[in-house]
């Protein structure tokens, strides 16, 4: 069994951060999404992937490289414009050959890993196996129609109007059915070739098309609401571990990581947090839920439920928070100027200013 893992896209939701870097490179607690992802695959058993990539492709391999360090061993499969999940697997038909496969969204999160979910597959052997979770708003995902059974009997993709909660999750398990399928189906009104699409061509014809519920955590890291969300999460599982230098001036309370050569003096740090190394934080308040990366500074600042990447700094800024901050990124207080209110009033005038 191999592993096809989508890390191409164009990531609009999370511009400006993508107009310079990929989308599945933005870390939560200090590591890339993808890593996760990967990380997941290889705890599977699987060693076999295949990672679709489009424009950021030196950057995906520049950071994965032949996946030898997440014990993978690792294809890249270039795709030259964002067509579709259906068009991804279409163009990755040599890789796969006639082998069983996951498909991963390379900026999906599923906490609880998908190792029992694999077993499964491997175990029965459906000709699909998808993923579901309800969600609150659908209209942005793949949606899920099951009869009174349980069986999957229609889908759609970003419906107007869903005919369930139940969104298509980012994972999903193929036999070489599936490439039968691909190859059927046209573009949809969005000009792409839609896996829904395909796995309804299956549905169709008779296949056996399964489905699971999951009551796991799951986000499609699209947004930066998510990506914190996200970030917290993996954050409220921190284990304390100071190896960096901090002052006795200092306070560090709750669940705290500070890396190798990260220095943090006067300051007060409340977890979870993660500090990454050479990052040096002074006379700052760093709240709960924050991810700091390496090599950043961060001076007589405030940062709470944040992600700082690295190489970047904040100096004499009182308060941030819920922000998503880039590489090599550098902020500074302005100088402060007197307030002033410049009025011209008529006879008999009544005013009321906020000072």
């Amino acid at each position: 069994m191999k592993a096809l893992v989508l890390s191409g896209g164009s990531g609009t939701r999370l511009r400006p951060i993508t107009h310079t870097s990929a989308k599945q490179l933005v870390p939560v607690a200090n590591k890339p999404i993808l890593f996760y992802v990967l990380e997941s695959i290889a705890a599977t058993g699987i060693t076999e992937v295949g990672i679709v990539v489009g424009h950021t492709a030196q950057e995906i391999q520049d950071a994965v490289g032949d996946g030898s360090s997440f014990g993978l061993d690792v294809t890249y499969i270039h795709q030259a414009q964002p067509l579709g999940l259906a068009h991804a697997v279409r163009i990755s038909r040599d890789y796969l050959g006639d082998d069983d496969f996951v498909m991963y969204l390379g900026d999906n999160f599923i906490i609880d890993g998908i190792e029992d979910l694999v077993d499964r597959f491997r175990d029965e052997r459906p000709d699909a196996q998808i993923l579901l979770t309800r969600v609150p708003d659908p209209r942005a995902f793949g949606v899920a129609v099951l009869d009174e059974h349980g069986r999957v009997i229609g889908l759609e993709e970003k419906p107007e109007h869903p005919r369930s909660d139940l969104a298509l999750a980012g994972v999903y398990f193929f036999t070489p059915l599936v490439h039968e399928a691909v190859q059927a189906v046209k573009p949809s009104w969005r000009g792409e070739l839609e896996i829904t699409d395909s796995i309804q061509y299956l549905i169709d014809t008779g296949a056996d098309v399964r489905s699971e519920i999951i009551s796991g955590y799951w986000k499609d890291t699209g947004n930066v609401t998510d990506i914190l969300e996200v970030n917290r999460i993996i954050l409220e599982s921190t284990e304390s571990s100071v190896r960096g230098e901090v002052d006795d001036a200092s306070q560090i309370i709750g669940r705290v990581v500070v890396e190798d050569g990260a220095k943090v003096k006067g300051s007060r740090i409340v977890g979870p947090v993660r500090i990454g190394a050479g990052t040096e934080i002074h006379d700052s308040y760093i709240g709960p839920f924050t991810s700091v990366a390496e090599n950043c500074r961060v001076l007589d600042s405030e940062l709470e439920f944040s992600i700082m990447m690295r190489d970047s700094s904040v100096i004499g800024i009182r308060r941030i928070e819920a922000s998503l901050i880039g590489r090599h990124v550098h902020g500074t207080a302005v100088p402060r100027v007197p307030n002033a209110h410049r009025l011209v009033l008529g006879d008999h005038s009544t005013f009321q200013i906020s000072s």
